[in-house]
């Protein structure tokens, strides 16, 4: 196996508050995205905020460039657009604050059948999304969310400890949270396909924490003389190579994603993308400093470890 860093010997313990300010900064940044989301501020994509979209079927393949060119002309600068290639087919999706008198569906056949009079589309499908259920998918998200973490405090802490749990449990709470706040700055856009690469980021970052965990976990059972954050910084270093070359897989495969996945895969592949990362980070210098913040952490640890 690669091994890229060799033998370390990191005081990361050391540097834990340095850690927390940088963290602190990401939380407060994905706190703003949640309140901005909950007044309806936010960028939310038609799934949370409402809206409409319409599959069209094409005679002949239509580049996907001209039909954003042509919505835009005529008064849809915000409608996003999917291409099915194979198919000659379209998916338009507008979101609800765009939307005009007239219904958004008519409204895009009849645009495209002016723009393209030998190449008119047929509607395989349209859907209406109004606020109501927008609202319902929001409540099911944030549910979602919170039975995952729920589920990662039971299962640290029947494999572990408690506080094992709970510190997984706010590290990747962190992870969430960061990743939502960076879209929140990029202004990027709130969808379910969002939601999904949250919860997928949030169980890879629950296995980094757990491979430290489990090494930290270890090295209680053989090193009871040992200062705590000895012991921690010991187990962080035994697995760094590790946990750098698992992220960095992921990464490389990623990067091609977010950069040639076209617009549909872009936000979803960069939300992994970004997880990833900051996954990596927060086992390290969020969960594993959690440990000592616990009140009468030394003595419970080594007792149980």
């Amino acid at each position: 196996m690669l091994e890229i860093l060799g033998k370390t010997n990191i005081d990361f313990m050391g540097k834990r508050y340095l850690a927390f300010v940088f963290s602190g900064i990401l939380v407060l940044l994905g706190c703003l995205s949640i309140w901005s989301i909950v007044r309806g501020t936010a960028n939310l994509g038609i799934d949370f905020a409402g809206g409409t979209a319409v599959q069209l079927k094409f005679a002949q393949q239509v580049r996907i460039d001209d039909a954003r060119r042509v919505l835009q002309a005529n008064g849809l600068e915000q409608a996003e657009l999917q291409e099915f290639a194979e198919e000659n087919k379209i998916l338009v999706r507008v979101k609800a604050a765009t939307t005009i008198e007239e219904k958004v569906a008519d409204r895009v056949v009849a645009i495209f059948n002016k723009e393209f009079p030998i190449n008119r589309p047929e509607v395989n499908s349209s859907t209406e999304i109004g606020p109501t259920v927008g609202r319902k998918l929001q409540q099911d998200a944030l549910i979602a969310i919170s039975i995952s973490f729920a589920g990662i405090i039971l299962y640290i802490a029947a494999r572990f400890q408690f506080r094992f749990g709970v510190a997984a449990a706010i590290a990747t709470f962190h992870d969430v949270l960061a990743v939502m706040g960076l879209f929140y700055v990029m202004n990027k856009e709130i969808t379910l396909l969002i939601v999904t690469a949250l919860l997928t980021l949030a169980g890879y970052s629950l296995t980094d924490t757990v491979v430290v965990f489990d090494r930290i976990r270890e090295n209680l059972r053989t090193r009871r003389r040992d200062a705590i954050e000895t012991v921690i910084n010991n187990g962080i270093n035994q697995v760094l190579s590790r946990t750098i070359v698992t992220s960095l897989t992921v990464v490389l495969v990623l990067i091609p994603l977010t950069i040639a996945g076209g617009e549909v895969l872009h936000d979803f592949s960069l939300a992994l993308l970004w997880g990833v990362i900051i996954g990596t980070y927060s086992s390290i210098f969020v969960a594993s400093p959690l440990l000592l913040l616990w009140p009468g952490s030394k003595g419970a640890l080594f007792r149980r470890g």
